[in-house]
């Protein structure tokens, strides 16, 4: 049913589902996202531009010449993982995505912390691509200007934090006018992204093919085999940073009670939003180094000195000054509108979340006009913000650990959603083929390599080494706070388990709850 708050101005619809009832819609503003709109705000999500600049030059640090294939083997799981999501997606095209179908699996509880998983990374994200917009705000004006004084300020802690919370609240403010607001913004800012990033591979290839270069390398097909890594540590430290690179493409599928055909759409907006993005992280890998091979000096792309933001040793030698500037918009509107549209997928979990009895009501509140999340997107804004001012000036290398951390969250809750994907559908394997192995082989396959990835990375995480070097008690820093987050989770689900019984008994959300009906 859907229930409105009694209370004077409160004005918001709030959707709930009690019992076995029919399950409602949720008050979203249905059909107002195409196929292309929704592969867009997938691409958007995942940043190309940014994750390019900040993970081009540890790629190649770890793994040289192999950066190609490393970016191939990060694609796998994912690409598999997606399957999962696109065939959940058919059966329950519901916004609470892997929350959802995870409770349907596997029960509450488990579906319960893969929801946090989800909300946790998220936050996390959100913060940090509110730190590179401010940071790149700064360069920005300070390459426009000329003024290494105003380059310096993004150095000044209370002018970066403050800047960063104007960011969070502008981009809060978008997501909170609904998805129309959202796309129009979004088409702009992935446009610009894509057209820079075109332009950039292009000069690349060019004066790399010219010869005029001494740093420059002939391509060789051999930069796409995996096997040719020289050690299995570097290509697994490649490959949880090429897993982070793609990581944000299920926002498609959050927005998809939004959609046009939500059954299908979404899946298939997924599908070429991946392959979209493998086609560009592979085209520009080839493209730079080719330009500026791996080596450790200079413009090498294995130069520690610049690995942190590639695009800003690469901008003048490969464009030029003047078309050099559009590397750093680039950049800058990548962060931006990653920003705005990682709003869409934790809102739309806490409201899932929320409207199944499994956090708190007032969450569920639909705004009338926007028809969107209002309270869940304003408390992400909260949120974030939040967390960005507290480990920033409580300590830079906590920050640091923090963006450290992410890995584990994303394996986590991608790999519990692709196992979940072949137990729901346990009972179907059986009847054809396709079945097998889109609903059971190719789920089960991909979690696996995430699981393993999961594993890896809490090996690496109890290394002090690991991170920023900071250690608690002798343990890293990172593994103190990746597991931390997820025990904080278990915490406030103890929580909500004495507030909510009715969910973790099992009788709001169960395998056998009925189809979504999107109400208007």
């Amino acid at each position: 049913m859907v229930q409105v708050d009694p209370r004077p101005g409160a004005g918001d619809t709030v959707a709930s589902v009690t019992g076995a009832a029919r399950r409602p819609g949720k008050g979203l503003s249905g059909n107002s996202v195409g196929l292309l709109g929704s592969a867009v705000i997938g691409i958007s999500t995942v940043a190309p531009v940014y994750c390019l600049t900040s993970t081009l030059g540890p790629t190649a640090g770890q793994v040289g010449v192999q950066m190609p294939a490393v970016f191939l083997a990060g694609f796998l799981p994912m690409l598999l993982v997606a399957f999962a999501y696109r065939e959940l997606n058919k059966a329950v095209p519901d916004c609470g995505t892997s929350f959802t179908w995870t409770v349907q699996a596997f029960g509450p509880r488990v579906g319960w912390m893969c929801g946090w998983g989800l909300v946790i990374a998220t936050i996390i994200v959100l913060s940090n691509l509110a730190g590179v917009a401010t940071s790149f705000f700064y360069l920005l004006l300070g390459q426009l200007t000329g003024s290494d004084a105003v380059t310096a300020l993004d150095g000044n802690r209370p002018v970066h934090v403050a800047t960063c919370l104007v960011f969070i609240a502008v981009a809060t403010a978008v997501s909170y006018r609904g998805m129309t607001a959202t796309k129009g913004v979004q088409y702009a800012l992935v446009a610009l992204q894509l057209a820079v990033l075109a332009v950039f591979v292009a000069m690349a290839l060019t004066k790399a093919r010219s010869g005029d270069l001494p740093a420059s390398i002939g391509f060789s097909w051999s930069w796409l085999n995996p096997f040719a890594v020289q050690s299995f540590a570097a290509f697994t430290a490649g490959l949880s940073l090429s897993v982070f690179m793609f990581w944000g493409w299920d926002a498609c599928l959050t927005v998809n009670e939004e959609t046009e055909g939500s059954a299908k759409t979404p899946g298939r907006a997924a599908l070429l939003a991946m392959v979209v993005l493998v086609g560009s992280y592979l085209l520009t890998a080839v493209a730079a180094q080719m330009f500026a091979g791996t080596g450790d000096e200079g413009t090498g792309l294995g130069n520690p000195e610049t690995a942190g933001n590639v695009f800003a040793a690469l901008a003048d030698p490969v464009m030029g000054t003047a078309l050099g500037v559009l590397l750093f918009v680039a950049v800058l509107a990548s962060a931006a509108a990653s920003l705005q549209t990682t709003f869409l997928p934790v809102a739309r979990t806490v409201l899932a979340m929320s409207a199944y009895e499994a956090l708190p009501p007032s969450f569920a509140r639909i705004h009338p006009r926007f028809k969107s999340p209002g309270r869940a997107t304003v408390a992400a804004g909260v949120a974030t913000g939040v967390f960005y001012a507290t480990m920033s000036f409580l300590s830079e290398n906590v920050l640091i650990d923090t963006i450290y951390a992410l890995g584990l969250m994303i394996c986590f809750y991608y790999s519990i959603t692709a196992f979940a994907c072949a137990w729901y559908f346990r009972g179907e394997l059986g009847r054809s083929v396709r079945d097998a192995l889109f609903k059971g082989v190719f789920p089960v396959l991909g979690g696996a390599l995430l699981a393993a990835v999961f594993g890896k990375t809490l090996y690496d995480m109890w290394d002090p080494a690991y991170g920023s070097g900071s250690a608690v008690l002798g343990v890293g820093s990172v593994f103190v706070i990746g597991v931390g987050l997820l025990l904080v989770g278990v915490v406030v689900m103890l929580v909500m388990q004495r507030r909510s019984p009715a969910f973790f008994r099992g009788d709001v959300l169960t395998r056998s709850t009925p189809a979504l009906v999107v109400e208007e």
